[in-house]
Parts: structure tokens; C-alpha cells; sequence
């Protein structure tokens, strides 16, 4: 079964940091591999995208603050927060679409074929 499998989620401070990490049979440097989030009552947001070029797209929420990487050898894709707000408070899914390798968008990754369980990221004043 390909799966996608999150970790690194939890509570924080505003302000702290917080590091995911998606590891998987579902991973691969071919695709467009992303994290989406979403809160209660709210639609899904693309977070931050990673294509089979290497070129990366952040929401302009958290651009500047969020980085998106990959190590290819270990099969994993990370999301690195820094200075949380609260407003990044969501369930956060790491995603992939496997039918697309360049040029993958935030809408794309927002609407994957692939996606893990998620994991929670609460942040408190």
C-alpha cells in the first residue's frame, strides 16, 4: 500500500518553531510533494511545494517563515516553521500528485492523490 506518513507535529508557543517530516512508500523526487493544512471551518490550504526541479512555492501566509526540503537518500520531505503564528494552527498533511513532476502549484498540492494522516500543529499566545 503507498502511503505518506507525517511526524514532527505538536504544541508550541507563537513564536517557537515546529519541524514536520512525511517519510513513505508514496515519497518520490519525481513528483510534486507538498504540505497542505487545514483548520476547523475552514478550507484546505497549500502550504509549501517542492517540485521534481527542485523549485519551491510557499503560501504568502507563511513565506519567509516556512521552508519546504527534501532529502532524497532518507525518502523524506520536511516542513520547517519558524516563528509561528497563530493562525498556522491546523492539521497539517504532507501530499503528493503523482502526475506531476515541474511546475506544481499550491492549488495543485492543495488537491493531491496522494496524502498522508496528518498531523496536528497547534500554536497558543
Amino acid at each position: 500500500q503507498v502511503q505518506l506518513v507525517e511526524s514532527g507535529g505538536g504544541s508550541v508557543q507563537a513564536g517557537g518553531s515546529l519541524s514536520l517530516s512525511c517519510a513513505g512508500s508514496g515519497y518520490s523526487s519525481s513528483y510534486c510533494m507538498g504540505w497542505f493544512r487545514q483548520a476547523p471551518g475552514k478550507e484546505r490550504e497549500g502550504v509549501a511545494t517542492l517540485d521534481s526541479a527542485g523549485r519551491t512555492r510557499y503560501a504568502d501566509s507563511v513565506k519567509g517563515r516556512f521552508t519546504i526540503s527534501r532529502d532524497n537518500a532518507k525518502k523524506t520531505l520536511y516542513l520547517q516553521m519558524n516563528n509561528l503564528k497563530l493562525e498556522d494552527t491546523a492539521m497539517y498533511y504532507c501530499a503528493a500528485r503523482t502526475n506531476i513532476g515541474r511546475y506544481c502549484s499550491l492549488v495543485d498540492i492543495s488537491r493531491p492523490n496522494l496524502w498522508g494522516q496528518g498531523t496536528q500543529v497547534t500554536v497558543s499566545s
